[in-house]
C-alpha cells in the first residue's frame, strides 16, 4: 500500500476575518450600551445631583409604574416596587405580562418563559438594555418630574 499524503481541508476562506468582525460589532455593541448608559446617568445626576445605583433606578420605575410619585414607602414596599420594576422592564421583552391590579393599586405579573442563563456581567448588561428600552420608549429626556429622590 502506498502511503499518500493526508490532504487537509483548508479553512474557508475569511472565517477569520467573520470572526473578528463578529467580536468587533460584539465591542461596538458593548461599547453602545455603555454609552447610552452613562448619557442616562448623566441625566439622572442632573435631575438629583448624584449617580443613582442600579436599585435606585429599579426603584423610580417601580414608583413610576405605580402612579403614586408623592408618598413615602416602607422598606418591604421599597422592595415590591425593584419586583414591579424588574417585572416591568422584562415585559418588554416577552419575560413576564401584567397579570392586573389588586385593590391596593399595586400591579402582578405573570412570568410567560425562563429568563437565560447568564454571568454576572451578562445580567447587569441585559438589565441596563432593559432599563435604557424603558426610558426611551418612555420619551426620557431630562429630569423626571415629581419623582421622589431615589437616596430616599
Amino acid at each position: 500500500m502506498i502511503n499518500q499524503p493526508v490532504i487537509v481541508p483548508a479553512e474557508p476562506p475569511g472565517r477569520g476575518a467573520l470572526f473578528l468582525a463578529y467580536l468587533c460589532r460584539m465591542q461596538q455593541a458593548k461599547d453602545d450600551l455603555q454609552s447610552r448608559w452613562w448619557n442616562l446617568e448623566a441625566l439622572m445626576i442632573e435631575r438629583w445631583g448624584k449617580k443613582p445605583d442600579m436599585e435606585a433606578i429599579l426603584f423610580l420605575i417601580g414608583v413610576q409604574e405605580l402612579g403614586e410619585l408623592n408618598r413615602k414607602f416602607t422598606k418591604e414596599q421599597k422592595q415590591d416596587l425593584m419586583h414591579i420594576a424588574v417585572c416591568t422592564l422584562f415585559a418588554q421583552g416577552g419575560y413576564y405580562e401584567l397579570e392586573g391590579v389588586d385593590e391596593d393599586g399595586w400591579p402582578h405579573f405573570r412570568q410567560l418563559k425562563a429568563l437565560p442563563v447568564m454571568t454576572m456581567p451578562e445580567q447587569e448588561n441585559f438589565m441596563k438594555d432593559h432599563i435604557l428600552l424603558y426610558f426611551e420608549s418612555s420619551g426620557f429626556e431630562g429630569p423626571v418630574n415629581g419623582a421622589p429622590d431615589p437616596g430616599q
